[in-house]
Formats: structure tokens, sequence, C-alpha cells
């Protein structure tokens, strides 16, 4: 898991929960996924991102926002919506898209 979420403070914010089935093989993608987390980083509004894949291709990527204009606007990034083509037609075998509010959270601290 990458865990470069940190949230600070009470107020809520959202999650962007996108679950997908890899497609054989690389065809570009290492560097599309790399690409879009920079560019998603430098959005207005985004907090972190937490990613998981296991060896049969299935995979868990959560992003956070502040706010849903802000996940809007990312979803409408040119460079995203390019990326976002590129999925459908050759990188998944399956994705859905789930977005949710966090009220809360809690964990314990690395140490």
């Amino acid at each position: 898991m990458d865990s470069a979420h940190q949230h600070e403070g009470s107020s809520s914010y959202y999650a962007v929960i996108f679950t997908s089935t890899r497609t054989e093989g690389d065809n570009g993608y290492g560097r599309m996924a790399d690409r879009m987390v920079e560019l998603a980083a430098r959005q207005p509004g985004y907090i972190g991102v937490d990613s998981v894949r296991d060896a049969s291709g299935t995979g868990i990527t959560v992003s956070y926002w502040e706010s849903l204009e802000a996940i809007r606007n990312w979803k409408a990034n040119e460079a995203h919506l390019i990326a976002q083509e590129k999925g459908k037609q050759d990188w998944y075998k399956h994705y859905s898209v789930k977005i949710c509010k966090v009220e809360r959270e809690y964990g314990s601290v690395e140490g």
C-alpha cells in the first residue's frame, strides 16, 4: 500500500475507489499510471492515494479529495481522459468506480 494519504483535521473528505482487473502485459500501463499519480497530486483538492494490485491483476486504488468538485475536475482532466479511454480499450478486463464520503478516519501509529 502506498499510504501517501494523510488528512489532518476533523472535516470530512471524499474517496474515489477504483477497482480493476488488468489485461495481460504492460502495454504502457506502468508509465501512464505513474504519470497519472504525479498529475493528480498537482490537482486542486487532491489529498493522496493508496494503491495495491495482486499477482492475478486485481487491484484497488483509492484517491482522496477535498470535494466532489475536485473529483469532477480530475475526471475531466484532458490527460486523465486519454488514460481513461486507453484503460477501457487496452488495460482493464473489468473496472468499477465508487465515490464515498469519509466522515471519520482512525488507525494505529507506525513506529
